[in-house]
């Protein structure tokens, strides 16, 4: 049922974007600036496009109350599929021991580091 609603709402937004790339851009919107003589036109609130985009708005915002309300009340469990999941590699072990620090190389005590050259 969910799928089905959610496929539906999808083709309602589909239509409703379409209907509204249809309309003519006439500029001021919601009424606001451009000529008043345009409102009482035969076109104005008669025009089919102007009633699809209320009738497709009102059905999204339908879909989309109706949608929510159906994902809270169906508090399905996650399952997770673990079949997939690797195990962490196993640590190499090394054939050759690691080089221990020799005792020429660090200072000790009163000893300082020798002087690096510096390049010419």
């Amino acid at each position: 049922m969910f799928i089905f609603l959610l496929i539906v709402q999808t083709l309602v937004a589909a239509s409703l974007v379409a209907v509204i790339l249809m309309q003519r851009s006439e500029g001021g919107g919601l009424g606001v600036g451009g000529s008043s003589a345009g409102l009482m036109t035969a076109r104005g609130a008669a025009d089919f496009l102007t009633r699809a985009t209320a009738v497709l708005g009102g059905l999204m915002i339908f879909f989309s109350i109706l949608l929510a309300a159906l994902a809270g009340v169906s508090r399905e469990s996650t399952t997770v599929d673990t079949s997939l999941v690797k195990e962490p590699p196993a640590q190499p072990i090394s054939q050759t021991p690691a080089a221990p620090a020799t005792p020429a190389t660090t200072p000790t005590g009163n000893q300082t580091a020798p002087a690096v050259p510096l390049a010419q």
